[in-house]
């Protein structure tokens, strides 16, 4: 009797695998911010978007000037309660750069080269406007920011300023982090039915 409910709770377990799968081949990976941005850029600082500011201390070099494959860090607001990070793509100007991020205009999902410009009086990324996708333009309110956090991996296409060029590079990185993802969801149900 044993054996029998062991061998159907295997084939229900297979069954209930199987359906995940299937509708991850359908449905986007959930992005939070930060679990993005370590994965994009090679920092390995953990807890809120907010706190990576002083977790970098002692660990990554930080400062006021946008690098290719540097860590935006934003501060904890009333509205972003746990702060931002994004990942710089591409230096545009002294006062615009393009950032790869998760979780900003579309819940969990990931925004390539969107627009920030820096919009503090110093010129020292304190505060910055953000794109944002339902206005196809940068959003209106202003965003304070600690600055950059340096030293993870680059990403390959921020060696190049031609997104035409670097953009396979880019899905290399997300299809390998979503690859990832999926395979881990589709034996997370499995691993608890068997457990």
């Amino acid at each position: 009797m044993f054996k029998r409910s062991k061998l159907a709770l295997c084939s229900i377990a297979l069954a209930v695998a199987a359906v995940p799968a299937a509708a991850d081949a359908q449905a986007t990976t959930f992005w939070q911010c930060v679990t993005f941005a370590r994965m994009y850029s090679g920092i390995q600082l953990f807890g809120n978007a907010a706190t990576w500011w002083n977790q970098a201390i002692g660990k990554y070099t930080r400062g006021n000037a946008p690098q290719a494959g540097a860590v935006l860090v934003f501060k904890a607001i009333g509205s972003m309660r746990a702060g931002h990070v994004a990942t710089v793509s591409q230096v545009v100007s002294d006062r615009i750069i393009k950032v790869t991020h998760a979780n900003w205009s579309s819940r969990g999902q990931v925004e390539r080269d969107v627009e920030v410009m820096d919009t503090s009086a110093r010129n020292d990324w304190s505060s910055v406007r953000v794109w944002f996708k339902n206005l196809h333009d940068l959003g209106n309110h202003e965003y304070p920011a600690y600055g950059f956090i340096y030293g993870g991996k680059a990403p390959k296409a921020a060696a190049t300023a031609s997104t035409d060029r670097a953009a396979p590079a880019i899905d290399a990185k997300l299809i390998k982090a979503d690859a990832a993802i999926k395979s881990a969801r589709a034996a997370a149900p499995l691993a608890a039915l068997i457990g």
